[in-house]
C-alpha cells in the first residue's frame, strides 16, 4: 500500500481584522520593485472600499477584476496568464485570491500556469504539473467551498469539468478573516455553507474513510449543525464557527474523496453553468437512496432557513444533452468509487444517473 504524502497549507492567520496585516505577510516575498502582486478579486467588492482601500499596493502591483458570475474556465485562465505576462516586467511576486471558491481556484490555477507550459486543460486531471507554482495567497469572502485549503482548482474546459490536483496547488498563505464574509444573500450563504455539510456526509459515508478524514469531517458536521439547526449563536461566532467548517470540511477530502452529489453537480455545471454550491445542493436533495440521514438533515436545515431549491431544471433537456451531463460525471471515477466502492459501474449505470437527473 503506497500512501499519499499530502501538501497543506504552511501559513494561515486567523481572526476579525486579520485582512490588515496583509502587506506584513507580502512584503517579505516581494522579490523586486519589478516584480509585481497581481490581486484576483471578486467585482463584487468592486465599489466597496471598505475592503479594496485596505490592499496594499505598491510598485507595479495591480487588482483585476473578476465576476464570479460563471464557474471558472480553463479559457479564462489562459486569458489571464496571458494578460498578466504581457503587462509586467518581471514574473509575479504572487498571486492573492480574494473572493469565493471561482476567485480561490483562478488564483491557484494562475499562478500554477505562470510557471508550467502549455495550457490549463493540459493540466485537468491528478498529478500533471511539473513545476512549483509562483506564491499564492487565499483570502475568501464567503465560507463554505473549502477551496482555501485543498490541494485542487476545479475549472471546465473544452470536454470536462474537473480540477488540476497537484501537490503544487495549494495557497502558500491563507488569511481567514471573518469579517470579510459579511454581506452576502442569505441564500449565498446557505449553498455555500451546504458544499461544505455535503463535503462531509460525502466523505464520512465514504469507502475511502480513514481516521485522518474523519477527525476533521466529524468536526465539520458538528460546526454546521450548530450553524445552520442549533441556530443560537451571534452573527460573529457563527461567521467564525462557518470558516472554520469550511477548513475542517476541505481538509477531510484531502485524504478521502466526495461523492455522488458532486460528481452529478459537475454534469449540471459543465452542461447548465449551474454554480457549484447551488448544484450540489439541488442534487443532494434526491440523494436520499445513497445518504439517508444526510438527506433528511439537509431538509430540515433547508426549512429552517426557508430555502426555496429551482426545480425542473432538468425537465427540457434532450437526450443527447443528458448524455453530455451522464459522460462528464461517470467520468469522476474517484467519487462514484469512495461512494459507491469498486463495483461502482454495476450500481451507477448511465439509466440509472439519467433517471436521478431528470428528477431535478
Amino acid at each position: 500500500m503506497s500512501y499519499k504524502n499530502f501538501p497543506m497549507v504552511p501559513r494561515v492567520i486567523f481572526g476579525r481584522g486579520s485582512f490588515n496585516q496583509l502587506n506584513d505577510i507580502l512584503e517579505p516575498k516581494r522579490l523586486n520593485s519589478k516584480a509585481p502582486f497581481i490581486y484576483l478579486v471578486d467585482d463584487v467588492f468592486k465599489s466597496n472600499t471598505w475592503l479594496t482601500s485596505r490592499i496594499p499596493l505598491a510598485y507595479d502591483d495591480r487588482i483585476i477584476f473578476i465576476s464570479a458570475a460563471e464557474e471558472p474556465k480553463t479559457s479564462q485562465v489562459d486569458e489571464l496568464v496571458e494578460d498578466i505576462i504581457l503587462t509586467t516586467k518581471e514574473r509575479p511576486s504572487g498571486i492573492i485570491g480574494i473572493g469565493g471558491g471561482t476567485l480561490l481556484d483562478l488564483a491557484k490555477a494562475v499562478s500554477i500556469m505562470l510557471t508550467n507550459e502549455g495550457e490549463a486543460k493540459d493540466y485537468q486531471g491528478w498529478d500533471l504539473v511539473k513545476n512549483e507554482a509562483i506564491y499564492h495567497v487565499g483570502i475568501p469572502t464567503i465560507s463554505g467551498t473549502g477551496a482555501e485549503v485543498s490541494r485542487t482548482t476545479v475549472l471546465t474546459g473544452p470536454e470536462k469539468k474537473l480540477g488540476i490536483n497537484s501537490d503544487f496547488t495549494p495557497f502558500d498563505q491563507v488569511v481567514l478573516d471573518s469579517e470579510l464574509t459579511q454581506g452576502i444573500t442569505k441564500e449565498q450563504w446557505f449553498y455555500t455553507g451546504m458544499d461544505c455539510y455535503i463535503h462531509c456526509i460525502e466523505s464520512l459515508e465514504g469507502s475511502y474513510l480513514n481516521a485522518f478524514s474523519q477527525s476533521y469531517g466529524e468536526k465539520a458536521y458538528d460546526l454546521c449543525k450548530e450553524i445552520f439547526l442549533d441556530n443560537n449563536l451571534t452573527e460573529e461566532e457563527s461567521q467564525e464557527k462557518l470558516m472554520m467548517a469550511s477548513w475542517h470540511g476541505g481538509m477531510s477530502i484531502a485524504y478521502s474523496q466526495v461523492g455522488v452529489a458532486h460528481a452529478m453537480s459537475y454534469g449540471l455545471a459543465y452542461l447548465l453553468g449551474t454554480k457549484h454550491g447551488i448544484g450540489n445542493c439541488i442534487v443532494f436533495d434526491h440523494l436520499e437512496e445513497f445518504y439517508p440521514e444526510g438527506v433528511k438533515l439537509f431538509k430540515e436545515m433547508k426549512a429552517k432557513h426557508n430555502i426555496e431549491l429551482p426545480q425542473g431544471i432538468c425537465a427540457n433537456l434532450t437526450d443527447e444533452e443528458f448524455d453530455v451531463m451522464i459522460n462528464v460525471s461517470l467520468g469522476m471515477a474517484p467519487l462514484w468509487e469512495n461512494a459507491l466502492g469498486k463495483n461502482w459501474k454495476n450500481i451507477m449505470t448511465p439509466e440509472k444517473l439519467k433517471s436521478l437527473y431528470q428528477k431535478m
